[in-house]
């Protein structure tokens, strides 16, 4: 098991807003400095434009900074997992996390499990690891559908218990459900706050400890360091009204002290 940090740490930093956006090489140099030992590189679009002496660059870099790299991409269609594990073979990389749904692609579970099943052999005999994410477009019970109904130890799920609860899933029943099936963990915390004159709420991100994530807990039914599952880092940091560079320095210190709390967990 190994703490690590994701391109979704750096979500502000690395957007059009950002006057100067963090490279990957950057991102990397962060990771270390701050202690990870992971860096997973999650829904990062130009990492697909990257020629063979570019991806061997960054795995280079990687190693040099003593980095395992992950990486993340969305849907299940045969060129997109195909595109994934071979960028997977090109980066050292034995786990890469996707999700069922596309903009326009949303495969039932028996589509799902078809498709998983004629993809995960390629991935177990490149000896990679596919993880699917909970989420709020699909319900926590059809996920473990698709991961049962493929039935190889290749597959298995992403956890991030905060993202279910906008389809009205309970974290708590999130982790349990699929404790014996998570072969990778988004640690982010979320809460609720109340809106101007208690008119609804807003559900964001807050830091690591101080929402309503039962990481304990969590912990507790996973048990990565047993199982040897890595911790990845993420946020839900909502835009500062000051700007930019307020943001920007809030992501730091929610990564920093989100690694950290990892880190003295040990």
């Amino acid at each position: 098991m190994a703490y690590g940090i994701s391109t979704y740490a750096y979500f502000w930093r690395v957007s059009a807003r950002a006057p100067r956006p963090l490279s990957l090489t950057d991102m990397l140099r962060d990771t270390a400095e701050l202690g990870g030992e992971v860096f997973q590189i999650c829904d990062y679009a130009p990492i697909e434009s990257y020629d063979a002496a570019g991806l061997a660059d960054v795995r280079a870099t990687a190693r040099d900074l003593g980095l395992c790299l992950e990486l993340g991409t969305r849907g299940i269609l045969p060129e997109r997992l195909d595109t994934y594990l071979e960028l997977a073979r090109e980066l050292d990389v034995t786990l890469v996390r996707s999700m069922l749904n596309t903009a326009d692609h949303r495969p039932g579970t028996a589509e799902a499990t078809a498709l998983l099943r004629q993809a995960v052999p390629r991935y177990a005999d490149a000896g990679v690891t596919l993880g699917l994410e909970t989420y709020e477009q699909v319900a926590t019970a059809d996920l473990l559908a698709v991961v049962r109904g493929v039935d190889s130890p290749q597959l298995g799920v992403v956890l991030d218990p905060g993202n279910s609860v906008a389809r009205l899933e309970r974290p708590a029943d999130v982790v349990a459900a699929t404790a014996p099936h998570v072969v990778n963990i988004h640690v982010k915390d979320f809460a609720f706050t109340r809106r101007d004159g208690w008119v609804g709420f807003t559900y964001a991100g807050c830091p690591l400890g101080e929402g309503l994530l039962d990481y304990d807990g969590m912990i507790a039914a996973v048990r990565p360091a047993e199982r040897g599952i890595n911790q990845i880092v993420e946020h839900w940091l909502p835009w500062q009204d000051e700007g930019f560079e307020a943001t920007a320095r809030l992501e730091h210190q929610w990564t920093q002290h989100s690694i950290n709390t990892l880190l003295r967990s040990e």
